[in-house]
This record gives C-alpha cells, structure tokens and sequence, in this order.
C-alpha cells in the first residue's frame, strides 16, 4: 500500500482506528470494561456531549463556534427544576420552558453572528460569561435538590429494564442530525455558508435566518442534554452543570473530521469523537489514573486530528 493510500486512510477513518484501539486497550487493561452495564454507562456518561456535540457540528460547519454551551445548560437545568419542584408545574411546561430559554439564548447568538456580523467566539463568549450568572441569580446559585421525589426515577429509566432511556434519545438525535445534513436543504445551506458566505449570500441564500436557526439548534440540543442531566442526577447545579462541555464537544467535532473552517459537517465523525473523548475518561476513572493524563492524552489527539484535517484541505 503505497503511503499516500495510507494517509487518506487515516484521514479518513482516523477517528474510527483510534476508538477501536480504545476498546481494545480497556478490553485488555480495565476490569469489567467488556460487561454490559459498563457500556451503558459510557453511553450514559457521554450523553450530553453526544447530544450537544450534533449542533455543534452544525454551528462549526458554518464557519462559526458556540462556546455558551455550558452555560445554556445552566440556564436550562435551573429553570426546568424550579418550575417542576419548586412552583410544582406541569412536567411537560416546565420541560418547554426551560427548552424555549435555551432557543433564546442560541437565537442571542445567531443574531449577534448572523444581523451585527459579530466574531461567533465573541457573541457566544458574551453568554458564555454571563449565561452562568443569568442561571444562578434564579436561584441565588443555590441548588435544586428532588431525590426521592416522583420525577427522580426518569433520569436512571431503563426501556424494558435493560436499554437506558438516554441511549434511545442518542439514537434519534444522531439520526436527526445525520437527515438535517445529509437530506434537506437546511443542512446544505449550512455548509454552503461555511464555505462561503458571501458567495452564499450572493446566491439568495438567507444566511442570517440560517445562521440564526443552526445556533438555535444547538442550544435547543444543549437545554434537551441539560433536562436529562439534571433528571439523571435529581438536582440542578448552576454552578457547575455542563462546566467546560463545550471544550469536549468542540473537541469531538474536530476529532470526527468537521473542518474547523466550515464548509463541512461529518455526523458520524462526530459520534465517533465523542465516544473517544469519553472512552479516555473511562479509561482513567476506571484504573485509578490521575485525571490530568486525560487531558494531556485528548489534546494530543485533538491535535493529531487538526494535522490531518489540514493534510487533507491542502
């Protein structure tokens, strides 16, 4: 095999080589790795940054970045649990409630990025700082705590007692995401204005519309990751729900191999980051390794994945 077949191999498929290498090293180093309830637990683990990660990839493909993730899911977890605990509303107005919120805070950014043509790392960085502190002053950035209560069985809930609840919402959020992009014209305009906008604008094309639904999009997926994270604990945190998330999203859509310029969106590469991204941190926690090699072990990757993406654009 001659080495530019190799290297398009492993632009290709790097993503893929690197988790299967992943669940062969913890099939051999981790106990139990290999038990059902482990996997689960990894799906479980890694959901929010799943979920999420499916805008993300959207947002990026764009040309842009939504670093107000986490702070979106503050925002949302606050809001859901107050409104179902505190003032005892109805499960499913307070689930739209703290879903609507979200919307508001992606239709902030996409008209910051999309009307004012702001740098998207700036618009977002604004909710990003302040998005927190919206969240905490709702409850004095004290948490919310339900264990014990009716609803505190929905976040662990186990379709036909084996299959968790949050795999079968992975299942159809991926495939969602994967239609959006692949079979409607929604997800080729997003791509179109990724590769360039005003070429795109040119064209007819409502970028700002655009641009303002695919950030909406995101920070609806990120208030759906925050509910279930906030049902799956029974509390919700401001302080500390969905902190640095958006660091791992971002992370696994360069990993899958959505450029970083825009342009073009890869679902399932962005499935496969995730569950890199989550499969070290496994790996760490479950050998009694200092945390921190997670970090420096993820960078490396992520910066192995950037080299390669560039191989390829050039």
């Amino acid at each position: 095999m001659r080495k530019e077949q190799i290297g398009d191999i492993s632009r290709k498929y790097g993503a893929l080589i690197v988790l299967v290498l992943l669940i062969v090293i913890n099939a051999v180093i981790t106990p139990n790795f290999l038990h059902i309830n482990t996997m689960w637990n990894i799906l479980i683990q890694a959901f929010s940054v799943i979920v999420i990660s499916m805008g993300m990839t959207m947002v990026i493909a764009t040309g842009g970045i939504d670093i107000s993730v986490g702070s979106t899911m503050a925002l949302a977890s606050i809001i859901f649990a107050k409104l179902l605990i505190e003032y005892q509303m109805n499960f499913v107005v307070s689930l739209f409630a703290a879903l609507f919120a979200a919307c508001i805070f992606g239709a902030f950014n996409g008209i910051l990025i999309g009307v004012f043509d702001f740098q998207p790392i700036v618009a977002s960085l604004i909710l990003m700082i302040s998005g927190r502190g919206i969240a905490q002053q709702f409850n004095n950035g004290v948490v919310i705590s339900f264990y014990g209560n009716k609803f505190s069985d929905i976040g662990t809930y186990r379709i036909g007692g084996v299959v968790p609840i949050q795999v079968v919402f992975i299942v159809l959020v991926v495939l969602v995401a994967a239609f959006l992009v692949k079979k409607t014209n929604f997800g080729l305009y997003v791509q179109a204005i990724g590769d360039n906008k005003v070429a795109s604008k040119l064209m007819g094309l409502r970028t700002a519309l655009i641009l303002i639904g695919t950030y909406v999009l995101c920070a609806f997926l990120a208030g759906l990751a925050s509910v279930f994270e906030t049902l799956r604990m029974c509390s919700a945190d401001p302080n500390n729900i969905g902190l640095n998330v958006e660091l791992d999203c971002i992370a696994a859509v360069a990993i899958g191999g959505t450029s970083m310029s825009g342009g073009r969106a890869v679902i399932w590469g962005t499935l496969v980051g995730a569950l890199v991204m989550q499969l070290i941190t496994t790996m760490m926690n479950m050998n009694n390794i200092f945390y921190a090699y997670a970090l420096v072990i993820k960078s490396v990757i992520i910066i192995i994945a950037l080299y390669l993406q560039k191989e390829k654009e050039a």
